[in-house]
């Protein structure tokens, strides 16, 4: 297929071919879903810590006697029916929240995600992006320019130089990638998808 290609002032230039299997698939909704679950699962890390009944600082003894106060019987106080006891499933900081994704799943789940960026005309293909100096107003002018205005931009190069990086590091609505960091969150996160030629090529050579 073919992907509409712009200059650096947001004018049309030349046309590029693209891999159908990598921007011409069909969207798969279940698996966009899972793969973008599974990312952040993977991510999350289990620093939360709840007591258990074994692990409250209170005493074994019966509260009070089985029998003739009228109210119900308890064992101890450190219950989980009691106000102050220990937690029925307690929250473990040796939880795993990892989930397995294969490897022909999470390149299915990619590429249907681009296609689908590509047909709601929010990836832009780019000859070359630069920066001169490392100026943020530089790269807010050039991304303004291009007609992107106030939207959330992800953009995603070859390689990222230090002008580039310094430069879109405090654009809050901006975010620059390499092509082999290129995750599920952030694609369908951001609004538009601004990628550079060679960033299309490096990542067919990954996905396809």
């Amino acid at each position: 297929m073919e992907l509409k290609v712009i200059n650096a002032k947001g004018q049309a230039a030349a046309s590029i071919s693209a891999s159908d299997d990598l921007f011409g698939r069909e969207y798969n909704e279940a698996l966009v879903h899972q793969l973008v679950t599974a990312y952040q699962a993977n991510a999350r890390s289990a620093n939360s810590k709840q007591k258990g009944r074994s692990e409250i600082a209170k005493s074994t003894r019966k509260p009070f006697a089985q029998k003739g106060t009228g109210r119900a019987r308890a064992g101890m106080a450190s219950s989980p029916l009691w106000r102050g006891g220990g937690k029925i499933f307690p929250n473990s900081p040796d939880e795993n929240y990892t989930q397995k994704i294969n490897r022909k799943m999470y390149r299915a789940g990619l590429a249907s995600i681009f296609s689908q960026l590509v047909r709601e005309g929010r990836l832009t293909v780019i000859d070359e992006l630069a920066v001169n100096a490392p100026k943020t107003k530089l790269l807010a002018d050039q991304i303004k320019g291009m007609g992107f205005g106030a939207e959330r931009v992800l953009i995603i190069t070859d390689s990222i130089d230090e002008n580039l990086y310094l430069s879109s590091r405090n654009l809050p609505n901006v975010l620059v990638l390499e092509a082999h960091q290129a995750d599920p969150v952030s694609l369908v996160r951001f609004n538009k998808v601004l990628m550079t030629r060679n960033a299309v090529a490096k990542i067919e050579e990954v996905l396809v």
